[in-house]
């Protein structure tokens, strides 16, 4: 059996990267909450800690690279393209490079993504760790790939 045979007998993902980008653009519209947040930083590490208040729709951004995350207070609902799951605290997952998530905090929560770098600056720190859509992570990707060669 072939790739393109086997996936079509694959069930369809619950969640997709076109309903998480269409709930990212309906939440948008809505007025937005204000979220505490954090920075912290140690010899190439840094740590965003994020306050999720209870009843907030959260949309994460597009991660470059792979990255710990850190449920240190709350109950979340996490949708990703691998599903959903309601998590509480305390709880640790290391996320692959590519993700995007939505979250719903169902009591006040306590978010910390940590990733590995020597920049302090948060808006180079956003350029180094962040894809602004698919598309650009997808770009970036290709060109690792074409570097990664380049390197052989």
């Amino acid at each position: 059996m072939n790739a393109q045979a086997c996936r079509q007998m694959l069930p369809e993902p619950v969640v997709t990267r076109e309903k998480i980008l269409a709930l990212q653009s309906e939440v948008s519209k809505l007025p937005q909450v204000e979220m505490p947040l954090r920075h912290f930083f140690a010899n190439g590490v840094y740590a965003r800690e994020l306050t999720i208040p209870a009843g907030t729709v959260v949309v994460g951004k597009i991660h470059k690279y792979a990255q710990i995350n850190i449920l240190s207070k709350g109950d979340i609902s996490i949708a990703t393209e691998q599903g959903v799951m309601r998590v509480q605290a305390p709880y640790t997952v290391v996320s692959p490079p590519g993700t995007k998530r939505v979250g719903y905090a169902h009591e006040e929560t306590v978010w910390t993504t940590i990733s590995r770098t020597d920049e302090t600056d948060l808006e180079l720190i956003e350029k180094e760790l962040i894809a602004e859509s698919f598309e650009n992570y997808e770009l970036f990707c290709r060109e690792a790939m074409r570097l990664k060669g380049d390197q052989s």
